[in-house]
């Protein structure tokens, strides 16, 4: 496939996005084989670890790729987008629950569908060019692929903040927030996974990694926690508009263009998922329920038709006053009975 180059090297199993013009999108096939060589890997003793990384110096990878699924939408096929997103959280449930390190080189755009083939093993590597971010709300989706649990698990209320605004994360952001581990500068990279592939040992990330500096984020949290520590949606944004503050006033500025059913749902969820034992497969099964629904009761078309096919960057959302009924989140988040995302093989 010339979208991803996957090969064994040595110790490591390698697995490389070159679909660099469409800055690595994450397309259904390309999820399909990751899945297969992790699969296959897993009980391989030749392979002690498994290194990911993208070609080109824009990004890792900027989510899914989201044309196929816009079309059979429109179309009325909703089977082909459930099917994909079935498929691609079982891919990233795999990731999280691996038996063998993954190591993942994060250059560039790292976002959506792009935090879910990076962000979720054991060693997560970002660089100076590092963007990781999770904005599907702008879109009329919410933040998946496994993104609201790291979203849960972030310091504080610092998981409303990055999934109601999309806000993009530089190196030192990314390790406060819990969506990777190391930084090193870029020009080491390749040395370094010469070394993976050579040794099959994770020891040279650790002797490597450098002081990524201070977490913007971090000297904002006691003000984000403040804003966003809300039960639901319209407690933020009355925070928000009570609050005398410039953060306050241009992060409220960012919620009034992002879809208010999606915003609403990602709340309820990361608030649903602190309040249990939280799971890869608990998040991924609640995601589910959401997107299985996104193109025919949600606002997903209308967010790609905006942002994306026709850029008028004018989505009509449903809610646009943004007082969203406790009852149609509970409508997207609801048990969809026999089509439960499951991960038992088939």
């Amino acid at each position: 496939m010339s979208d991803i180059d996957i090969r064994v090297t040595g110790r490591a199993g390698r697995i490389t996005l070159t679909r660099t013009k469409a800055l690595n999108a994450l397309s259904y096939d390309m999820c399909l084989a990751v899945d297969a060589a992790l699969k296959d890997w897993a009980t391989d003793d030749a392979i002690d670890l498994v290194v990911m990384d993208a070609e080109g110096e824009k990004a890792f990878c900027a989510g899914g790729d989201i044309a196929e699924l816009y079309q059979t939408g429109r179309e009325g096929n909703f089977d082909y987008g459930r099917r994909f997103w079935r498929d691609e959280y079982r891919m990233n449930a795999r990731i999280f629950e691996y038996p063998k390190p993954v190591v993942s080189f994060l250059q560039g755009f790292v976002m959506g569908g792009g935090v879910g083939l990076g962000c979720h093993g054991t060693h997560r590597v970002v660089g100076d060019s590092t963007k990781i971010a999770m904005p599907e709300v702008g879109i009329g989706l919410i933040p998946d692929v496994g993104g609201t649990l790291m979203l849960a698990l972030a310091p504080g209320r610092l998981g409303e903040y990055l999934g109601l605004t999309g806000a993009r994360m530089a190196a030192a952001d990314a390790i406060h927030a819990g969506f990777a581990d190391h930084y090193i500068p870029e020009d080491a990279w390749p040395d370094l996974i010469r070394q993976l592939e050579e040794t099959g040992r994770t020891d040279n990330l650790v002797e490597a990694a450098k002081d990524a500096g201070e977490s913007p984020l971090a000297a904002q949290q006691a003000e984000i926690d403040r804003c966003f520590g809300g039960e639901a949606l319209g407690d933020i944004l009355t925070d928000l508009g009570h609050a005398d503050s410039a953060f306050a006033q241009d992060t409220l500025k960012l919620l009034q263009r992002n879809a208010p059913l999606s915003m609403a749902a990602t709340v309820e969820m990361l608030h649903r998922l602190r309040a249990g034992t939280m799971s890869i497969r608990k998040a991924l099964e609640l995601e589910y329920r959401f997107t299985h629904r996104a193109m025919e009761k949600g606002d997903f078309l209308e967010g790609i038709r905006a942002q994306i096919i026709d850029k008028d960057r004018q989505p009509k959302w449903q809610y646009a006053d943004r007082d969203v009924p406790t009852t149609a989140v509970s409508q997207m988040l609801m048990p969809l009975g026999a089509d439960t995302l499951r991960f038992e093989e088939e």
